[in-house]
């Protein structure tokens, strides 16, 4: 079982979660981003991979290299539908766990506000990310990796 992190774009706070929950539970996890982030020295089960610059490349990476029984932490929905396609867990930093119930529907509605901002629509963009969805996070992460775990020692 490995935690992976779409780490490009990944709120701090979202990775500062993470990281304290990997070690407390020595999970293995990996950063994917196309530049070098900061990991704490006492992130020993934390590790960083730089993809080269360009459109999905980190996202092809996970995709590649994750399989069922990991969790990813990904805000790009067309990356989380081809990880659910896969049959991995998948959580955006906002706490929405995405699974084959709800990620035909989330990618519609992305795909539809696409549309409209590329007609010149003004379709405003996502609220600040705050305390409320750091919260959201930490408990369905902590519920998600709850479950993988238990499953993974079975």
């Amino acid at each position: 079982m490995k935690i992976w992190i779409d780490a490009d774009a990944a709120p701090r706070d979202v990775k500062e979660v993470v990281f304290k929950a990997a070690h407390r539970l020595a999970v293995e996890t990996v950063l994917v981003a196309n530049q070098k982030i900061g990991i704490p020295a006492s992130a020993e089960t934390v590790s960083m991979v730089v993809v080269r610059e360009g459109a999905n490349v980190a996202d092809r990476y996970i995709v590649l290299h994750s399989q069922p029984g990991d969790l990813v932490v990904t805000a790009d929905i067309p990356l989380a539908a081809l990880l659910v396609e896969k049959k991995v867990d998948v959580i955006d930093p906002r706490g929405e766990a995405y699974d084959a119930g709800n990620i035909a529907s989330r990618l519609s509605m992305r795909d539809f506000m696409d549309q409209m901002r590329g007609a010149g629509m003004v379709t405003g963009g996502s609220r600040p990310y705050g305390d409320r969805d750091k919260k959201a996070f930490a408990n369905t992460f902590d519920r998600l990796l709850t479950r993988l775990l238990k499953k993974e020692r079975t």
